[in-house]
């Protein structure tokens, strides 16, 4: 790091920086072909709630696990005093609500865009219960991802599904406490085929402008068309002040749910950068959060793993002279004004930032501390005979 004034600049930026776990994240997954178990995988809200504690512990930038209800709340607004007891053993908050709208057998052909009226009532009546267990629990977000689309071309009315779509969001809109937001995500293809009914975000911009003024876009990184320039995306939500927040891992192919800067750190670099310079980034609200399958890294490690690369990423995009870059910008000097801004991307910033971390009592180097704790190990021991008896393949 060249100047104390760099530090300084880096250390404000840590300060205000943090990032959600995803309680899923600490669960075992699988792929549609299989499911390879771990003996460590947390089983239970329980296990999920002492797993993320463990991991905020040693980064200090974790307080709150998204939770996806049916997985985390099967009872819905019955579980609520439990997640609350958990939250103040734990020192964790409950953070973004997920609804479920893509596992129940009646969601075959859609749940909020299905044709039958039924379904669609019972898809936004999902929400408006993840909305109640929101407002119980002091979360600020809704965070749905809507599955719904066709595989064959003239299958469904893409344009119909329009309407339901605009219509569940409204109600769902109307629900919200006035400190709630409505976090409306996209993606592109998967598991639907031919055409998925939120793919992009301008779908999502306009079913959130539609919605109300509590909802905005999520942006998930894995879920974009191959060399899709993401940071674009960011600064037009940024532009339209409706960016909400993000789902944040890496991918080679599409939405592949790997940890976050395996693959391409420069982009996370440059999507950081948008954010840190807006004009108003000192009062912008966006929620980072997790959303990665761990299925052959250990569940801890990567989290840990991470967390500590978003650090380290945000760190640099704090760093870029951004008075010099606009200046060279302005004066359309290419080379010059590239040099500028990755010259940051290229700073190592892993010993600021391990000062940042001891002079806020934290453990330099996180990855190390949880391999030292013996926790890893312990919950091994705790976990394995309920793990390896767990059902091995998709139903």
């Amino acid at each position: 790091m060249s100047t104390t004034n760099d530090q300084q600049r880096v250390a404000k930026a840590l300060d205000q920086f943090s990032i959600e776990l995803p309680s899923w994240g600490f669960a075992n997954t699988g792929t549609r072909f299989g499911k390879f178990l771990q003996l460590a995988a947390a089983s239970s809200i329980e296990e999920k709630f002492a797993d993320a504690a463990q991991v905020h512990a040693l980064t200090g930038v974790n307080p709150t696990l998204a939770l996806h209800v049916e997985w985390d709340l099967p009872q819905g607004v019955a579980d609520v005093p439990a997640i609350q007891r958990l939250e103040r053993e734990h020192g964790v908050r409950a953070g973004s609500i997920n609804p479920n709208l893509f596992q129940d057998q009646a969601y075959k052909f859609g749940s909020i865009c299905n044709p039958d009226p039924e379904i669609r009532e019972k898809a936004t009546a999902h929400m408006l219960d993840c909305v109640e267990i929101a407002k119980r629990l002091e979360a600020r977000d809704i965070a749905p991802w809507v599955s719904d689309g066709s595989n064959y071309p003239g299958t469904q009315s893409i344009r119909k599904r329009i309407v339901w779509m605009a219509e569940s969001f409204a109600r769902v809109h109307a629900a919200l406490a006035p400190s709630q937001r409505l976090l409306i995500e996209y993606k592109p293809f998967e598991p639907a085929f031919y055409h998925t009914d939120i793919a992009d975000w301008g779908m999502a911009l306009e079913l959130a402008r539609s919605a109300g003024p509590q909802a905005r876009v999520l942006v998930d990184t894995g879920h974009h068309y191959q060399a899709q320039n993401i940071e674009q995306i960011v600064a037009w939500l940024l532009h339209c002040k409706m960016l909400g927040g993000f789902h944040f891992n890496d991918r080679k192919y599409a939405d592949d749910d790997l940890t976050l800067g395996s693959i391409d750190p420069y982009q996370v670099f440059r999507i950081f950068y948008e954010i840190l310079s807006d004009p108003n980034a000192a009062s912008l609200d966006v929620a980072f959060m997790i959303d990665q399958s761990h299925n052959l890294k250990g569940k801890m490690e990567a989290m840990v793993q991470t967390v500590a690369v978003a650090e380290e990423l945000y760190a640099k995009a704090a760093l870029v002279d951004r008075e010099r870059l606009e200046d060279l910008q302005r004066q359309c000097r290419l080379v010059e004004a590239e040099e500028c801004f990755r010259s940051a991307f290229w700073e190592d910033v892993r010993p600021v930032v391990k000062d940042w971390r001891r002079s806020r009592g934290l453990p330099e180097d996180p990855l190390l501390a949880l391999a030292k704790s013996g926790y890893v190990e312990q919950i091994t021991a705790q976990r394995a005979a309920k793990n390896s008896k767990a059902v091995t393949s998709y139903a």
